[in-house]
């Protein structure tokens, strides 16, 4: 579940145009973070990968392309050029921003580009500016690491990123969307990854006696409920449900 139709911070100021200029690296030596490089090495800890994700420098990629092409003759000649962010599409569709922790991941990957240096908070937005759903970081290399939709929103939003099951604010809007459901009697978020990256399992406890019908119409409201809150909706990358009979109560639930 991603947000991609949100081009606006917290605080409703649009991130589109925003430049990737006056970075402030002047002195960067364009080698890769130490702490960036080992939460690399163990990105299964998301946790702490994330944690040195926002605190490191990123290099965006720079690229040429032309403005204005001259095809008038039997060759087509680049009349004129400009600089570009360089986003990647995936066959199903989906929009990527790559980025890299220091000039030698980037230079394995074009020798061509032009490493602009980004605090990790300026990449995501540029991310979002660019409508792109997720952010690769070292793309191409042994250590390539996909940064999830709601990754990539807490680093635009420069707020630590946790997983949805552990998310008070999900936490909170998961049990408003069931609180005056008459079929839902109990509910709790778990962490669903067995189902996929980042996936938040919602657990319900339904009351006895629903048809198969019934229960697939418990998921799709509870579900539209909470798809309306579009914060809510960029801090979980996807969303499944469990229904099971409702027992005794749970400290974690409703």
């Amino acid at each position: 579940m991603t947000d991609g139709s949100d081009s606006t911070d917290s605080a409703g100021q649009e991130w589109h145009g925003r430049s990737l200029s006056g970075t402030g690296f002047d002195d960067d030596t364009g080698s890769a973070d130490a702490g960036l490089v080992a939460a690399l090495a163990d990105p299964g800890d998301e946790l702490r990968l994330m944690r040195a994700v926002a605190e490191a420098r990123l290099l965006v990629p720079v690229v040429a392309a032309p403005t204005e092409i001259d095809d008038s003759g039997d060759l087509a000649v680049e009349k004129s050029t400009d600089m570009a962010v360089v986003t990647l599409t995936a066959p199903d569709g989906q929009r990527a921003l790559p980025v890299f922790s220091g000039v030698e991941a980037l230079a394995r990957w074009d020798e061509g580009a032009r490493p602009s240096p980004v605090t990790s908070a300026r990449a995501a937005q540029a991310a979002v500016s660019e409508r792109c759903d997720v952010i690769v970081l070292d793309v191409g290399s042994p250590h390539q690491v996909v940064l999830r939709p709601s990754m990539v929103w807490a680093l635009a939003q420069q707020r630590a990123w946790i997983p949805a099951h552990q998310d008070e604010h999900v936490r909170s809007a998961v049990a408003a969307a069931v609180r005056d459901d008459p079929a839902v009697e109990e509910v709790r978020c778990e962490d669903g990854s067995d189902a996929g990256p980042g996936v938040l399992r919602v657990v319900l406890g339904v009351r006895p006696g629903l048809s198969q019908n019934e229960l697939r119409e418990v998921a799709t409201r509870v579900g539209e409920r909470i798809a309306t809150d579009g914060e809510v909706r960029a801090r979980i990358d996807g969303l499944a449900f469990a229904l099971q009979a409702a027992g005794p109560a749970d400290p974690g639930g409703r």
